[in-house]
């Protein structure tokens, strides 16, 4: 008895265990069968977990990237010699609100011009090598003004260099050294990088030696309205990669060492890194350095609209009568311009550039940027909301699909300009001199001068004619300074301009 009441106890339990088991299993069958595939198969949440093929990559290894770039960013020193600075500022006057247009103090706070002593001053900033024959790029505002130019390279080896061409619109510059095989960077394709991606920023910041940051694509198609060109163009690649004051002009890499951006600027309260650099995309780069190789002026293509330059708000979208919309919307399509010749009106939203899909200003800006008027692009739009393609044909500024050649310093002048006769040298008691007769649509119209002025200095050089006048300006760009007369009036007044800050077109 006792036997069999200890082998029914077994049974009993080993039943009881199989039912419970086989219970269990029942209910996590029920439980998770909304994560199950087919029969056989693992649950969908966790096939990538177990997947072999797509298993988490290992920790990402920068040292072939940075061991093949860092040789070709190079170090870049500039020297812009002591001048005299004159500006048309006012000093302010503290009795102007008591006496109106009658201020009795008015002659003694008054305008004319003001002369002040700039000192020598010396920067430095980083450069890509892009051919063995010694091609850098760089940023425009590293080299703008500099009277001499000197290139490190990471083996010590220091060059001087010539400017080859410069585009303030997009803050690009090239320049040269002499030689043969050197190390250069091969171009990457911007359009591949992605969010999230690491990238390496290598430069020379703060004087250090060549230094390299690692980081990530934090954004794309940034504008921060930075660039001070006429039409600027801007289309940032965003990363948190540390960059500081001398890292501009350097190169931004991807993990296989290729050339993706160039590292233009920081976003900082302190002048510092804080977090956000900002790199200008290489296809971008690419197009701009090919034109000022070759043509020795950027070839800017122009679709032939006005758009928003800046998100708007809905008070702002409701006052100029925008609708909703993806893409970029059109405030204008320019009388004679190319949208207007495909069809395009006010109204329309511009969604897609080649196919590819541009929600904003700065992404359209990074699509055209790429191509020289005469080439032909297919733009989609909607309108009342139906999706409609059309073929585009872009322009220059001037309305035409002619090569824009490089301008000199003379042309960005503008005005009519002429020899003053011996008679007027010797009346003013001068030694010669240019008088302009007119002033036109360059930059000297963008300063208070008056026809009739007679330029007799240009950057505290003498000029008796306009030879003289075409020399001195042969090599001048960025900030210049004229000297001259008015005849009849005494002293001598003096203009800063800008020779970059030249009236441009749309876009």
């Amino acid at each position: 008895m006792k036997l069999k009441s200890v082998l029914l106890v077994v049974a009993i339990s080993v039943v009881t265990t199989v039912l419970s088991v086989w219970g269990y299993g029942k209910w996590l069958q029920s439980h998770y069968a909304g994560a199950q595939q087919d029969p056989g198969k693992l649950p969908v949440n966790y096939a990538g977990f177990f997947d072999k093929n797509n298993a988490p990559p290992g920790p990402v290894d920068f040292t072939a990237a940075a061991t093949s770039a860092t040789p070709a960013v190079v170090h870049i020193k500039t020297r812009t010699k002591a001048k005299q600075v004159t500006t048309n500022g006012r000093r302010q006057n503290p009795f102007g609100d008591l006496f109106g247009d009658d201020d009795p103090f008015s002659d003694f706070f008054g305008g004319g011009p003001r002369t002040q002593m700039m000192p020598e001053q010396r920067a430095s900033g980083s450069g890509v090598l892009i051919t063995a024959d010694g091609y850098i790029v760089t940023n425009n505002h590293v080299v703008e003004g500099a009277d001499e130019i000197n290139v490190t390279l990471a083996n010590k080896k220091s060059y001087k260099a010539t400017v080859i061409g410069t585009d303030p619109n997009s803050d690009l510059a090239v320049i040269k050294i002499d030689g043969s095989q050197f190390p250069y960077l091969v171009y990457g394709n911007s359009d591949d990088v992605k969010l999230g991606q690491w990238v390496l920023a290598i430069g020379y910041p703060l004087t250090l030696d060549v230094t390299v940051t690692a980081g990530i694509i934090s954004a794309k198609s940034r504008s921060i309205g930075i660039n001070k060109g006429n039409a600027p163009i801007e289309s940032f690649l965003q990363t948190d990669a540390a960059v500081n004051p001398g890292n501009s002009g350097g190169a931004l890499v991807n993990t296989s060492g290729e050339l993706i951006g160039i590292n233009s600027a920081i976003a900082s309260p302190t002048g510092s890194y804080a977090g956000y650099s900002y790199a200008i995309p290489v296809n971008i780069v690419k197009k701009i350095i090919t034109d000022l190789v070759k043509f020795g002026a950027v070839q800017r293509a122009y679709i032939g609209i006005s758009y928003p330059r800046e998100d708007l708000t809905e008070e702002q979208k409701k006052q100029a009568n925008i609708k909703d919309g993806d893409g970029v919307y059109v405030i204008e399509a320019t009388p004679d311009g190319a949208a207007k010749a495909a069809g395009i009106e006010k109204g329309d939203f511009i969604t897609k550039i080649n196919g590819t899909v541009v929600n904003s200003g700065p992404e359209m800006q990074e699509q055209v940027a790429r191509y020289k008027p005469g080439d032909k692009i297919t733009v989609t739009y909607v309108r009342n909301g139906k999706e409609n393609t059309t073929n585009i044909m872009l322009k220059n500024k001037v309305g035409t699909t002619s090569i824009v050649k490089s301008e000199s310093a003379l042309d960005k002048l503008g005005g009519e300009l002429a020899d003053i006769d011996k008679a007027t040298a010797q009346k003013n008691n001068i030694a010669g001199g240019v008088v302009v007769k007119k002033l036109g649509n360059g930059a000297l119209k963008n300063t208070r001068m008056q026809e009739g002025f007679i330029i007799t200095s240009i950057n505290d050089q003498p000029i008796k004619n306009m030879d003289e006048l075409k020399q001195i300006l042969k090599n001048s760009s960025g900030n210049v300074k004229l000297e001259g007369i008015y005849p009849g009036y005494e002293g001598t007044y003096g203009y800063p301009l800008n020779l970059n800050n030249v009236p441009d077109g749309g876009n």
